[in-house]
């Protein structure tokens, strides 16, 4: 019976193409449009995650102070506050998995007939475990080459990249600022981060050589930054406590004195990113939803017409023998055919133009099984709802009436 039924839906959506295919179109453009922009909102999500994630978990850094010349008031990290003490004093903390300081600077770099540009860190092998960032190949430098001052890198990919292209970097020789350091190692792609700056535009090199050959320091020992980090997020507020208090008594803070120093909470605001990007996603699916809707309302509006128009029929099958519940059955099939097509259509256009998008601008886009399930179901719920009512009304058409209809 549902085999006959659905053969006579298939009949009378045919008598009627152009109505039966401007009628799909609300529910092609609503999926489509649905899962194209869940695709986008949820690429940038992806993209912000992944930056979080190469930012390194649980990290704090902590900046130096600001400082005032001739009336001029100078940004944090302008006054020489910190040391490579403090970070080892921070490292020794309850509840800090690492902490590494930060010498940073820039400088050219030369190999053969190749040069580039780059940011040079001092640093102490603690930074690769504060930031978990591993190495591609060869090995890390040492707390020995630390002590040495030893002329010893590792190179972030882009500049392995400009530096020597398909060569494999681990032992060879370059310059920088005339002076031969070793490559050591070449540290695994970190991607963008959230400001969008390339990670991977990085050389590190011991703390002590940046401080002693290479840019020097007003006075020894100080750094421009320090990177902690906790054990884990649930311990971040008492570590941040902690190193507020550590300090404050290292640098001889007196009580209601300003910090000489500024402590920030990087995965709380890596986390106000994400949650950023997931309201967005969300906000791009609901006004894509809207065309659902819409979609719902001419599904309705074209079956009551389709109503109007085949009341003797009606009158007629019920004359014969059909009762209310085959005549809603008749017309909600035919809603649901329109539905479940148009739904189909409206996965392909989706999938499609996030495909295209990607492609064309280059944009993050992630399509997922369930946005488009989801997709899916609501198209086809909505078409079936806005579907039941004009089936409803032809269902309880009394036959008499239905044949008198002119």
């Amino acid at each position: 019976m549902i085999g006959a039924m659905l053969g006579e839906a298939w009949m009378a959506m045919g008598a009627n193409r152009l109505r039966t295919i401007l009628t799909m179109l609300g529910m092609v453009i609503g999926v489509g449009a649905v899962i194209l922009m869940l695709a986008i909102g949820q690429g940038a999500q992806q993209q912000v995650q992944a930056s979080i994630a190469s930012m390194g978990s649980n990290l704090f850094i902590i900046v130096s102070g600001s400082t005032t010349s001739g009336g001029a008031r100078m940004g944090a990290g302008a006054a020489p506050t910190l040391t490579v003490a403090d970070a080892q004093a921070i490292e020794e903390l309850p509840l800090v998995a690492a902490a590494a300081p930060s010498s940073p600077g820039t400088a050219q770099m030369v190999y053969g007939s190749n040069n580039w540009s780059t940011q040079i860190i001092g640093t102490t092998p603690s930074y690769l475990a504060v930031r978990d960032w591993r190495l591609s190949s060869g090995f890390p430098f040492t707390d020995s080459d630390v002590r040495s001052a030893t002329r010893v890198a590792l190179l972030g990919q882009t500049v392995a990249k400009n530096l020597f292209g398909d060569e494999d970097p681990v032992g060879q020789t370059l310059r920088i600022k005339n002076s031969p350091y070793v490559v050591l190692g070449v540290l695994a792609a970190k991607g963008q981060s959230l400001d969008g700056r390339d990670q991977d535009d990085t050389v590190l090199i011991p703390v002590t050589t940046a401080q002693r050959k290479l840019f020097g320091t007003q006075f020894a020992g100080t750094v421009r930054a320090i990177s902690a980090q906790a054990e884990s997020s649930e311990a971040m507020p008492a570590v941040e406590k902690s190193i507020n208090e550590l300090l404050r008594q290292r640098h001889r803070i007196r009580e209601g004195a300003d910090n000489d120093f500024t402590v920030r909470n990087l995965t709380a605001m890596a986390n106000t990113a994400a949650e950023t990007a997931e309201v967005m996603s969300l906000m791009l699916g609901a006004i894509a939803s809207i065309s659902l809707l819409v979609g719902g309302i001419g599904i309705m509006n074209i079956m009551l017409v389709s109503v109007t128009e085949r009341t003797r029929e009606i009158g007629i099958r019920m004359a014969i023998g059909a009762r209310g519940k085959d005549i809603l059955l008749q017309f909600l099939l035919e809603a649901i055919i329109i539905s479940v097509i148009g739904c189909l259509i409206g996965v392909m256009l989706g999938v499609g133009g996030a495909l295209a998008v990607n492609k064309i601008s280059g944009m993050p886009i992630l399509v997922t099984v369930t946005s488009i399930v989801t997709a899916f179901a609501v198209a086809a719920a909505v078409g079936i709802f806005f579907g039941w009512y004009p089936a409803r009304k032809a269902s309880i058409l009394r036959p008499i009436d239905a044949l008198r209809f002119q």
